[in-house]
């Protein structure tokens, strides 16, 4: 009867032992699987992270350009706007406003300076004081100004809208 039970176990020890090894080759292909498919997964989002970091740097580097670009844009409407202020200041240069030549309330009006080839003149022209003519000035500046920066905010969403 040992002999019996010892060859029923023997046979059932053997197939036992080849089970084990069939689950631990398919748990070792099924690792395999896992780990190249992690590696794919780990490869496809790091080529999307730096495709991603790449469009961020192109952005920032076109947001800088355009920022430069605004900046300079307001830097030259402010230097001419010193530039005019002075020379209205200096009484280089004087305002006037054109006059309804129709109109029987305007009185006499200056005429503009007649033109070099002949005693031609313009339309009738009223002269601005010069401090109105810097209050106009500032105006303009300050409407400058605010034109320069919509466009830098419109260019700016426009660029973050892409």
């Amino acid at each position: 009867m040992l002999v019996i039970a010892l060859l029923m176990l023997i046979p059932a020890a053997a197939s036992w032992q080849v089970q084990a090894w069939r689950h631990g080759l398919a748990f070792e292909r099924q690792a395999a699987r896992h780990s190249q498919v992690f590696s794919q997964q780990s490869q496809a989002a790091l080529v999307q992270h730096q495709a991603e970091q790449h469009k961020r740097q192109a952005l920032e580097q076109q947001l800088r350009a355009s920022d430069q670009q605004h900046t300079r844009e307001l830097s030259d409407a402010q230097r001419n706007q010193v530039y005019l202020r002075d020379r209205l200041a200096t009484a280089d240069v004087r305002l006037s406003v054109l006059l309804d030549a129709s109109d029987p309330a305007n009185g006499p009006a200056m005429r503009a300076t007649a033109a070099p080839r002949g005693v031609v003149h313009g339309t009738p022209r009223g002269r601005l004081d010069p401090a109105h003519a810097q209050r106009i000035i500032g105006i303009t500046d300050a409407g400058d100004n605010g034109l320069i920066a919509l466009r830098a905010c419109q260019a700016y969403v426009q660029a973050i809208a892409r």
